[in-house]
């Protein structure tokens, strides 16, 4: 099955094709109620029955992420929401190029990326969410976690020796129940705040890990991402998926979903990813700040200066005179010994302030 051809105005094809389209490969992978679930239950390889090529794969997600730069656009003007975009997945899933590709066309200012590596020294003498507290996104912005906090109650919980590391004062027998119980608590409370909170799990089979493992192996540009931990973690591979288990049973929720997304498939993974994101942006009925009076009047005022500005005819006269200037002062030079004759005006050495925020949106 392919999708419709794009085709007709803007607004039409969103509505008509994108619309539908997105929810299709959204709603089979959200999980909101954890109870019951069971990783086996998603295929890895599922692409909803969606064949396409490179091209139209491409073209579809091209749609999404210019629709994604539009509305995270008026969350960065509107400044009250901020969204976290959590990524977890076993080794070779491809968090790395769905990150890429599907943020492409988010605007740079409104978005920041945290990749979270075993903890330093000062992070481990502080409690375990400190460090992603650290890296939460302001208002206005998206903030994604390559790794995250659930790393916490994955590796960890698979190497309970790095617990040792932690130096904490008492180990429960629950500790994982704990921990699943103060991060579906934390997840509240950032939802409280105006945080959108979306966690998606690229499913990845072990058959394919292994293949992309070998990729690397024989490409010489991909070689670097290889390290022998990675085949060592696959050993215990059946602990990962009973920890992925359990963490999303115990913090799917409505107002802070998983999506547990086919990674069999690159092109298919990045296009559920930049669904989900459009579709939760979508609900938060974003728009451009309105101006109020006061606004308008200032606005009026620069409007009425900007109009009495010269024209750039008399610019360009203004900018010959100041060269001929610059002739004499030179031929006058040639009379003294010690005169610094570099007097110079051009239009390129004027300086331009950076941006604020309010002209960046206008």
């Amino acid at each position: 099955m392919k999708p419709k051809q794009f085709t007709g105005p803007p607004d039409t094809v969103r509505k008509e094709i994108l619309e539908p389209a997105f929810e299709q490969y959204v709603a089979p992978f959200r999980i909101v109620k954890g109870k019951g679930f069971k990783l086996k239950d998603f295929d890895p390889g599922d692409t909803c029955g969606l064949t396409l090529d490179k091209a139209d794969a491409a073209e579809l997600l091209q749609r999404g992420t210019a629709w994604l730069a539009e509305v995270q656009d008026m969350l960065y003007a509107q400044d009250r929401w901020s969204v976290l975009l959590v990524f977890q997945a076993m080794d070779a899933a491809g968090k790395d190029s769905t990150i890429k590709h599907v943020m492409s066309g988010v605007n740079p200012q409104g978005c920041q990326v945290s990749s979270f590596k075993q903890p330093a020294p000062e992070e481990l003498d502080h409690d375990y969410l400190w460090r992603y507290v650290k890296g939460l996104p302001q208002r206005g912005r998206i903030g994604i976690f390559n790794r995250s906090y659930y790393e916490e109650v994955l590796v960890v919980r698979v190497h309970q020796e790095l617990l040792q590391r932690q130096k904490l004062p008492h180990v429960s027998k629950r500790i994982w129940d704990e921990r699943l119980a103060d991060i579906a608590h934390f997840e509240d409370y950032l939802t409280r705040q105006g945080t959108v909170v979306l966690k998606f799990f690229l499913n990845v089979s072990r058959k394919e890990q292994k293949k992309r493992f070998l990729q690397r192996l024989d490409e010489s540009d991909k070689r670097w991402k290889f390290s022998n931990a990675d085949i060592e973690e696959r050993k215990f591979w059946g602990d990962y998926m009973h920890a992925y288990e359990e963490a999303i049973r115990a913090t799917a929720s409505k107002h802070a979903p998983w999506f547990v997304v086919p990674a069999d498939n690159k092109w298919f993974t990045r296009l559920v990813v930049a669904s989900a994101i459009v579709e939760a942006l979508e609900r938060l009925d974003l728009a451009y700040p309105k101006v109020d009076a006061k606004k308008e009047k200032e606005l009026a005022t620069v409007r009425a200066a900007l109009s009495k500005q010269k024209s750039p005819a008399h610019f360009r006269f203004a900018l010959g005179r100041s060269n001929m200037v610059r002739t004499n002062i030179k031929t006058k030079a040639k009379s003294k010994t010690k005169v610094n004759t570099d007097v110079s005006f051009h239009p390129s050495s004027i300086s331009i302030a950076a941006k604020t925020k309010e002209e960046w949106i206008s």
